[in-house]
């Protein structure tokens, strides 16, 4: 068979649409040129085996049918979408075509609640250029004046210049080379689209980037069609239009044409008949609600288009920092920073008071303790640190010892949050301390320098007599009964809500001074607080859990690596618990 001799056609179902898919695709295939080979992906995620069969019993001498299972890449880039619970994830499928399916240079994309009575072929041959897509004029956006100024004042884009994204000639290449599914998620992250969610999206990327089609090709069920049905090449039953739910539906002999024609027609039938005033009468308030969320959405404030001319969007610095995290977690280098850390310059043992033992020493860490408190409670009183919660607050109440603090790194932040931790515990009289890079202290600039060198700080040393010091100072607060806040990820990944896998030097400490580990998670959930970046200030939970001891009877070795696994388990379970989602690394999915 040769390549340019297939027409790849995608649908994207789950286990209810897929009898309207099969409709469709009845219709197409008695509709379609004979002197092509087509290939229908049906991209889903959890279509039953009964279902299915039923599908690939439709297939004949020009059409192959294969069910795609996006599952796992769904899985790998689950970290990249912020799915939502009014999402339905078909409705994020048609942007993985490209990329999932790199063999083709461009596709027909076609949602289920369609019939086509044109050749799907012609649609296929048309020149795309260099245009992302190929699609028709949306017509709700033309016809309903809200749905206009909605497209107009919150995306910026003129009413007729608006597509349906039901039905796409989608060039692949372009996608692939302009990156078009990273622009989506971009997007994604930089603001949430509530009216036509991905559709919004797909005309924002694609913008100027288009070949109109005609507009037969997309022929929505909605107001005004200003040509005869005889000219119709695709229907598309849109919003509360659908035969199967409405008896006088227009155009509905042509769905019931071809539904009559395939192994569902009966169950079809059925939904009709059990369609009840009320389903039809919640589809019309649904209709009020979509509109009223578009009149929202105008007259918001900080609606997308009010944003970009205000220069709020999200920050394309926190975009990149975002992109750099993906791909670390894809190539599994949990350990490396994303972002630039100061250069560091050797830090000589002279040049460390690591105990606070001069008076010099004393006097400036009473002073930037002084300053940091008043900025700390700065970011606290304009919700720029949130502590929504402390749970298991006890377990740091109750600690008769010195201890290793272990913290996940995700924000400069993120100690702010564990210092409260810590003064709400009610340990007034044992100190806590930090461990730090040594960048961070020789050369971080300004005044986060002056935080880094004088808020009982411990600094790392690549130089060999410093982390002797080092190691005595560690040893001497440990026994004394103070704390050291440790992040034993070593990396930090700005808002990264994952655990990553954990280094052992925490726990050596710990093992090394018979002291316990008090392992301490803080998970994050989006605020109402629109910050600077363009991104929600996150609101924070700190989750304090048991004290894990070394085993007196056990080798230092020994007791390390099961302390070390300890906690990395109470993480991954806080994690889950929190999250409601199995914890999976994109470079083991």
């Amino acid at each position: 068979m040769r390549r340019n001799n297939i027409i790849p056609i995608f649908f994207a179902c789950d286990d209810n649409f897929v009898k309207y898919t099969m409709v469709s695709m009845r219709s197409i295939m008695d509709n379609a040129s004979k002197d092509y080979q087509y290939v229908i992906h049906i991209l889903n995620t959890n279509i039953c085996d009964e279902m299915k069969k039923a599908v690939k019993d439709m297939e004949n001498d020009n059409f192959t049918i294969r069910f795609e299972d996006v599952t796992d890449y769904l899985t790998s880039i689950s970290d990249k979408l912020p799915l939502r619970d009014y999402y339905s994830k078909t409705t994020y499928f048609r942007m993985f075509i490209a990329e999932m399916f790199p063999e083709y240079e461009k596709a027909i994309y076609i949602d289920s609640d369609t019939v086509v009575p044109g050749d799907i072929s012609e649609l296929y041959f048309h020149d795309l250029k260099d245009n992302y897509v190929g699609a028709a004029n949306e017509q709700v956006m033309i016809q309903e004046n809200v749905y206009g100024e909605y497209v107009e004042k919150v995306l910026g884009i003129d009413r007729y210049h608006y597509f349906n994204a039901g039905l796409l000639l989608i060039n692949c290449e372009q996608f692939r080379e302009n990156h078009v599914l990273d622009q989506f998620v971009d997007l994604l992250h930089t603001y949430n689209f509530v009216v036509t969610q991905d559709e919004d999206y797909l005309n924002l990327i694609c913008k100027d980037k288009v070949l109109w089609l005609e507009q037969p090709w997309n022929t929505e069920v909605f107001g005004e069609i200003a040509y005869p049905e005889s000219e119709f090449k695709m229907i598309h039953y849109i919003m509360v239009s659908k035969p199967w739910h409405y008896e006088d539906a227009r155009y509905a002999e042509q769905f019931w044409k071809y539904a009559k024609k395939t192994a569902v027609y009966e169950e079809i039938q059925e939904v009709l008949a059990n369609y009840t005033q009320e389903q039809r009468k919640e589809d019309a308030a649904s209709c009020e609600r979509l509109l009223q969320t578009a009149k929202d959405e105008i007259a918001k404030e900080n609606n997308y288009l009010n944003l970009l001319k205000r220069g709020q969007l999200k920050s394309k610095d926190r975009l990149v920092v975002l992109e750099k995290i993906a791909k670390l977690e894809r190539e599994g280098r949990f350990d490396e920073d994303v972002e630039e850390d100061p250069p560091t310059r050797e830090l000589k043992p002279e040049e460390i008071d690591y105990l606070r033992k001069k008076v010099k020493s004393k006097i400036k860490t009473k002073l930037t303790y002084t300053v940091a408190r008043k900025f700390m409670n700065n970011l606290i009183d304009n919700k720029q640190l949130i502590i929504k919660e402390i749970k298991g607050l006890e377990h740091f109440q109750n600690l008769n010892s010195g201890a290793v603090i272990t913290c996940n790194h995700f924000n400069a932040f993120d100690s702010f949050a564990m210092q409260i931790a810590y003064e709400s515990s009610g340990h007034k009289r044992r100190k806590f301390y930090r461990v730090i890079r040594e960048g961070n202290y020789t050369n971080f600039p300004g005044f986060y320098g002056m935080l880094m060198r004088n808020c009982n700080t411990m600094p790392l040393s690549s130089n060999i007599k410093t982390m002797e010091k080092f190691m005595r100072s560690m040893d001497t607060v440990l026994q004394k009964g103070h704390f050291v806040l440790i992040y034993p990820e070593q990396s930090m990944w700005w808002n990264y809500r994952k655990p990553k896998p954990l280094k052992k030097g925490a726990y050596t400490f710990a093992a090394r001074n018979n002291v316990p580990v008090l392992p301490c998670f803080i998970t994050m959930e989006d605020s109402d607080i629109l910050g600077e970046d363009g991104f929600y200030v996150q609101e924070y939970t700190i989750h304090i859990g048991e004290p894990i001891y070394p085993d007196p009877s056990k080798s230092r070795a020994t007791n390390v690596e099961e302390m070390r696994k300890k906690n990395f388990e109470l993480w991954k379970k806080i994690y889950e618990e929190n999250y409601q989602k199995e914890l999976v690394y994109s470079c083991n999915a």
